[in-house]
């Protein structure tokens, strides 16, 4: 019999997110961004954690950027695909409960965005989130999920960065978890509209 995962996305401020994941007894909490930069140099993936991070955070960043690099054929940044602490600390430094923040790819670089906008790319990282989790889950339980940039309550129009080409990082991001959910709760991608 397979493991049964259930999935909820967390909204309102960050600080917020993470106490109500808290609240729930979830068993990881992921939240889902883009990288971007104006400097148009190499590009990398990684995953943050925060400065209090558990063994388990800090393993489960590197299995997925590994997982990510692998897939796309692109280099890991950081300290094997590890950023600790430093901006994006206050999005996981409240868990209670092992957390990482994705930063698979450069939504400000050409490659990096038609990854993140086309549907093959959107599919093929939400299958490195689902197996990240599966790999440090493996007999399932409540997983947190959080859109990054989207749903704060103290700046409900952010979206994050824009991407070359069109839409936002919170669009894309929002996307790759939805897509990882039905992943995580059914096993199979349905097509929109289903």
């Amino acid at each position: 019999m397979s493991p049964h995962y259930t999935v909820k996305f967390y909204k309102g401020d960050y600080k917020a997110r993470q106490l109500a994941a808290n609240a729930d007894k979830a068993l990881g909490y992921f939240e889902q961004h883009f990288n971007a930069v104006d400097d148009p140099g190499p590009k990398y993936c990684h995953a943050k954690v925060a400065t209090n991070a558990s063994k388990t955070s800090i393993a489960m960043a590197e299995w997925y950027a590994k997982r990510v690099a692998a897939e796309f054929g692109i280099p890991l940044g950081f300290d094997n695909g590890v950023d600790k602490g430093g901006r994006g600390n206050g999005n996981l430094i409240h868990t209670a409960m092992p957390a990482i923040l994705l930063e698979p790819l450069f939504v400000s670089n050409p490659a990096g965005a038609a990854l993140a906008r086309s549907p093959d790319g959107q599919k093929r990282l939400a299958k490195c989130l689902a197996d990240t989790v599966r790999n440090f889950y493996p007999n399932g339980g409540k997983i947190a999920f959080s859109v990054g940039h989207k749903y704060k309550t103290s700046s409900p129009n952010d979206r994050g960065a824009l991407a070359y080409g069109g839409g936002t990082e919170a669009e894309y991001a929002e996307i790759v978890l939805e897509i990882a959910k039905q992943l995580l709760e059914t096993g199979e991608v349905k097509p929109c509209g289903q």
